[in-house]
């Protein structure tokens, strides 16, 4: 039986993931195809938009998986008591963080700068890259469900 406080860390672990994950999805798979129909100064400045709204969720979001996350490893008895799946949530976890800072360090802020000074070619070239990595992240983090939850007893 969990206790409470495990129970509380998985609920928000969970939540977390599912709102990373969950916004690349709706992003990738059905926002995209959409705007891709608007020209594309609009079209880019939307993105801008949407980025600058969602990216300090998903640092939020890491914090509270990380936080929760080696919270239940400690409540399971450190690392040398958890399985195989919990090693390949975390490993692919801090590929996906890795991921992630990068598209706010580079892309996202040549977006935003090409946006803003209205060069279009700088700007689709970030989204470029920012869509092409968003589509890693969300495989890697629909890899990352797979392992914590269908192989939690196999691997």
């Amino acid at each position: 039986m969990l206790s409470l406080m495990h129970s509380l860390a998985l609920m928000f672990h969970v939540l977390a993931a599912v709102i990373w994950v969950g916004g690349m999805f709706f992003a990738y798979v059905l926002l995209r195809p959409v705007l891709v129909t608007i020209d594309a100064p609009q079209r880019l400045t939307i993105w801008a938009k949407i980025f600058k709204k969602f990216f300090p969720w998903v640092w939020f979001c890491i914090i509270v998986l990380l936080a929760t996350g080696f919270y239940m490893i400690y409540l399971m008895g450190g690392f040398s008591d958890i399985g195989n799946h919990i090693y390949a949530m975390l490993g692919l976890a801090v590929i996906m963080i890795v991921i992630f800072k990068f598209v706010c360090v580079a892309p996202f802020r040549h977006l935003c700068r090409g946006v803003e000074q209205e060069k279009w070619e700088v700007a689709a070239y970030a989204l470029g890259t920012i869509r092409k990595l968003v589509a890693v992240n969300l495989g890697l983090g629909i890899l990352t469900i797979v392992a914590a939850t269908a192989l939690a007893d196999r691997i």
